[in-house]
């Protein structure tokens, strides 16, 4: 007998049938003999509802009064889900994340889980139920509703699983499995049986929606098994695992791409040390991460350009605090670009094979492709270009590296 933790995200819960099916799904595995938690989403588009209605009375919502009402979306569910699993005789009990004790720090609307009481739930699997959980929240030592931020009840999922000590964490999603790229852009797009934690972690972190980030930070470093699978269908999904050698003749596993991007530059600042700092630490200050950057030394005088990106939704604060830099800074100017979007490559096989970069460059400027930026690591290569390009882009590299299943030259 298993102990498994299952997620299911907004889509797989979107209506009351959706919920009735994870019911069914939920109630074959716990009559195999499994002991099964459930953690779930808000219904699709409920959060974006809540986010509506707050912003109607409040265009900056206090971040304490947002979290309060967000995380109503997930209690809707759960408690939806055990009246389904109850209707279809299968014993459950619905916790929020803060009845459960999933403890994070109070950086609301971005919290970070410190640490899950399991006791509540290891009692209630005993006592043969179902336990089903409120993802994408918890609660901060001085009792206040947190939430984790988009994508959140995949951290809460395997963060469960990680406390449990779960023989596997499945997130069942709305498609079946990991894809070379997403088959909305490029519809040759093959579905992975496996990949490494570290590629599916550069994958998550540059762009890909499958799994939220800190969900693959959270199953490497606790070593959970991780699944991921289709919540519309049957099948073995994608799993995601240590095991290198399963790719080992792969050069590139996938492209990622991520459409919120946004690109800032502050020109004309003093060439000295620690101005970087002086430029990131006000924007780190305010909570917002950077990607990307460059810096490039004036040749005619002693000062320099600073180039970073941000995500998308923060390029307006990000550009307020740039701006008041500049004037205290001297820079003759600060430029912003919210029309661009990232694109790359992702393969551990980058390590043992050459001419990946070269490669990749000249398919871009064969399709007329200029780049704007550039980032790279062990097993990865972004690019910044023009928000026009992308599906051209994907497209183009897809069939360059041999994704779609016919190797390239």
């Amino acid at each position: 007998m298993a102990l498994i933790v299952q997620k299911y995200g907004g889509t797989s819960v979107g209506s009351v049938e959706r919920i009735q099916a994870v019911a069914e799904r939920v109630k074959r595995w716990r009559d195999q003999g499994h002991r099964v938690v459930v953690v779930v989403s808000a219904m699709s588009g409920e959060t974006d509802r809540l986010l509506g209605l707050a912003r109607k009375i409040q265009p900056c919502p206090e971040p304490r009064e947002l979290d309060v009402l967000l995380s109503t979306g997930e209690q809707v569910t759960i408690a939806l889900l055990s009246m389904a699993l109850a209707a279809q005789g299968c014993a459950a009990r619905s916790y929020t994340g803060a009845q459960v004790h999933i403890l994070t720090d109070s950086v609301h609307n971005k919290a970070r889980i410190r640490d899950i009481d399991a006791a509540r739930v290891h009692a209630d699997l005993e006592a043969g139920r179902v336990v089903v959980v409120a993802g994408f929240q918890g609660v901060d030592e001085h009792g206040d509703i947190t939430t984790l931020g988009r994508g959140g009840s995949d951290t809460s999922a395997v963060a469960i699983a990680a406390a449990l000590k779960a023989d596997e964490c499945q997130i069942y999603t709305d498609v079946d499995g990991v894809y070379t790229t997403d088959p909305r852009v490029e519809p040759r797009a093959r579905k992975l049986d496996r990949i490494t934690f570290e590629e599916m972690l550069e994958m998550a972190s540059l762009g890909s929606k499958v799994l939220q980030i800190r969900s693959v930070e959270f199953a490497g470093k606790y070593r959970v098994p991780l699944r991921v699978l289709s919540s519309f269908g049957e099948g073995e999904g994608t799993l995601i695992t240590f095991e290198e050698d399963v790719v080992e003749d792969a050069k590139i596993a996938g492209i990622a791409f991520s459409r919120d991007e946004a690109k800032l530059t502050i020109l004309g600042v003093p060439d000295q040390p620690g101005i970087a700092h002086r430029i990131l630490g006000p924007i780190a200050a305010a909570n917002i991460e950077v990607d990307m950057i460059i810096q490039n030394i004036a040749t005619e005088e002693p000062t320099t350009d600073f180039t970073f990106t941000v995500h998308r939704s923060d390029y307006a604060r990000a550009m307020e605090i740039l701006r008041t830099l500049a004037s205290e800074l001297g820079a003759r100017q600060t430029l912003g670009d919210e029309q661009i979007v990232k694109i790359s490559l992702v393969g551990v096989g980058m390590r043992s094979h050459a001419g990946i970069a070269s490669r990749m460059f000249e398919t871009l400027a064969v399709e007329g492709i200029n780049i704007r930026m550039i980032s790279t690591s062990e097993i990865k290569i972004s690019v910044v270009v023009d928000e026009k390009y992308l599906e051209l882009g994907v497209r183009a590299l897809h069939q360059a590296f041999g994704l779609d299943g016919v190797q390239a030259a």
